[in-house]
């Protein structure tokens, strides 16, 4: 009769800790994501002989909308790229072309950096793509950190597994270390720099590393943040690409 007890004990205080790490999730959705949101950002890519600025302007919706247009420097000025649903197109000023980035383009680095297409098209949300499994207390980039182990449980998704180091106080990620579903590790993200916007809080820094290339990674610099404002619908349709 004990070990029935101690069995079902068990399972409950399994399935209690699989319900708050899925808790987990939903709060770190509700924090980072929001009906829309307008950006001005700084991409940093270190190469091996000089350092790479592109400015741009990004404009969000929901989950699966976003537009962005490089501000500088002046060779990449005024290229455009649109995202709809899983849908990706660039618009190139230089050759005046539109082409849609699909199947292994996807896998291409942005601009020489270590961030791809891939990438930037996996912005569904964590409750929706991943079951997580509570790991402990950390403490990561100077901030005390839930830990969590994340698998995928939909099948198109980039990073099979990851292992997240969450904020305890506001459910802002911390550290993602990202892997194959192999296990082989392929990315490692650092967020710092947390800041709050209305009632959200974000990582204003951020640094992408591609643990299978030799470098530090690429820095994304949040420069001004709006969140939940108005965004006109035509910024979201193909047209505003040669605009």
């Amino acid at each position: 009769m004990k070990k029935i007890i101690t069995i079902v004990l068990l399972y409950i205080s399994s399935l209690s800790l699989a319900q708050d790490a899925q808790s987990i999730l939903k709060k770190i959705d509700q924090n980072m994501y929001s009906e829309t949101k307008i950006s001005t950002s700084k991409m940093i890519v270190y190469g091996k002989r000089k350092t790479k600025e592109i400015v741009s302007k990004g404009y969000t919706r929901g989950t699966s909308d976003s537009f962005s247009e490089y501000l500088s420097p002046a060779r990449e000025k005024g290229t455009k790229m649109l995202k709809l649903e899983d849908k990706l197109w660039i618009y190139s000023p230089s050759s005046d072309r539109t082409i849609q980035i699909s199947g292994h383009m996807l896998r291409q680095s942005v601009n020489g950096s270590d961030m791809s297409y891939e990438d930037m098209m996996q912005e569904r949300k964590l409750v929706d793509t991943y079951k997580a499994t509570l790991v402990g207390e950390e403490e990561m980039n100077g901030e005390q950190c839930i830990v969590l182990d994340l698998e995928a449980k939909v099948a198109d998704i980039t990073y099979y597994k990851m292992k997240m180091w969450v904020t305890k106080d506001h459910y802002v990620p911390m550290r993602q270390d990202l892997f194959a579903k192999s296990g082989q590790m392929l990315k490692q993200m650092n967020m710092s720099d947390i800041r709050k916007v209305g009632d959200r809080y974000f990582p204003f820094k951020m640094n992408y590393k591609d643990v299978l290339k030799d470098g530090k990674g690429t820095d994304f610099i949040i420069m001004d943040l709006q969140d939940n404002v108005p965004i006109p619908d035509h910024v979201f349709n193909k047209s505003n690409l040669k605009k």
